[in-house]
């Protein structure tokens, strides 16, 4: 099945300034002990300059860290408590923050950032495929809440004929607001379409529903557009501000449907760098309850931990990937 190509990044040399810019966290490190290597579960993250060094004895001052980078998209205090808690698993980690949503793969993939954490599986697997690419999960983090909102009306079936609805444009994403807009009744989806359904694959749409495609990190903009009847979302891309919930969604995206699992978050790096014992200190470092408390205070709740064997995230991905 044919789908819209991703658009192309930008170049090295933007990536290296954005890297220049990159201030880096200093705390104060803890003495750890020798670290067990163990396979460790699936997620978007980072390469690692391993540097062995025995810990130093009590009062001789800090044990070495590894260093890690992991590129993300937006800073967030979620990344400040990663980076302290990271610090007493052994771990020296800086986050590299870009605008462009296809950047911190493509600093993956250039060996800019050693891994990155912010894209679920399918997303994922649809760079890899278009770009040839073998960026892999370590280990999964989180999967979002995504629902149809609407300023204007209170219920999918206020929905009108013709109305417009501003969904994301990626092909991803894409394919999940065409899941959400089948739960709230409003078009069918062909059951042969797979996991990436695209526009074609609409089978029915008996109130002539316009789809609105707009930039991912644009959608939220569209929901007080007086000319948009909803958009489809992750609750935590609104503006805190306007104090939206997903109590106040039309429709939510069943999190435990199988239309769902491909939308996991997962902190990832290339294949030759899977196996890295570094991986389970950092799968460590966002199970810490100090961590997970600061991801569900920045997210409001918003977003539900998930743990999934990194088998199952990797199946997944190659499944995805062929589709």
């Amino acid at each position: 099945m044919a789908h819209d190509d991703i658009p192309s990044q930008s170049s090295q040399s933007e990536i290296e300034q954005r890297l220049a810019q990159r201030k880096r966290r200093r705390t104060v490190s803890l003495v750890i002990g020798a670290v067990a290597v163990v396979a460790i579960a699936a997620a978007i993250a980072v390469p690692l300059l391993l540097q062995t060094a025995a810990p130093a004895a009590e009062g001789e001052g800090d044990a070495e860290l590894i260093e890690l980078t992991i590129a993300d998209t937006a800073q967030s205090d979620f990344q400040d408590a990663i980076v302290e808690v990271g610090r007493e698993n052994g771990l020296d980690l800086t986050f590299v923050n870009f605008d462009d949503p296809y950047l911190p793969n493509t600093a993956l993939v250039e060996g800019e950032v050693d891994g990155n954490s912010f894209q679920h599986v399918a997303w994922l697997s649809q760079f890899n495929k278009q770009n040839g690419t073998d960026i892999t999960p370590v280990f999964s983090t989180v999967i979002s809440a995504w629902g149809l909102f609407s300023a204007t009306h209170a219920s999918a079936s206020d929905i009108p004929e013709g109305a417009r609805i501003a969904v994301p444009d990626d092909p991803a994403n894409f394919s999940r607001a065409l899941f959400i807009l089948q739960t709230a009744g409003l078009i069918e989806v062909d059951p042969e379409a797979g996991v990436f359904p695209v526009e074609e694959d609409i089978v029915a749409n008996e109130r002539s529903i316009e789809l609105v495609r707009i930039a991912h990190e644009s959608v939220q903009t569209a929901y007080s557009d007086p000319t948009i009847d909803a958009v489809v979302i992750a609750t935590d891309d609104f503006d805190p501000a306007l104090g939206i919930t997903s109590d106040d969604a039309i429709q939510l995206e069943d999190a435990s449907a199988p239309t769902s699992s491909p939308y996991v978050i997962v902190v990832a790096t290339t294949s030759d760098r899977a196996d890295d014992p570094a991986w389970e200190l950092l799968e460590k470092t966002y199970r810490d309850d100090r961590v997970v408390a600061a991801l569900e205070e920045e997210k409001r709740g918003e977003a539900t931990i998930v743990e999934l064997p990194v088998d199952d995230l990797r199946a997944a991905l190659s499944e995805l990937t062929a589709q």
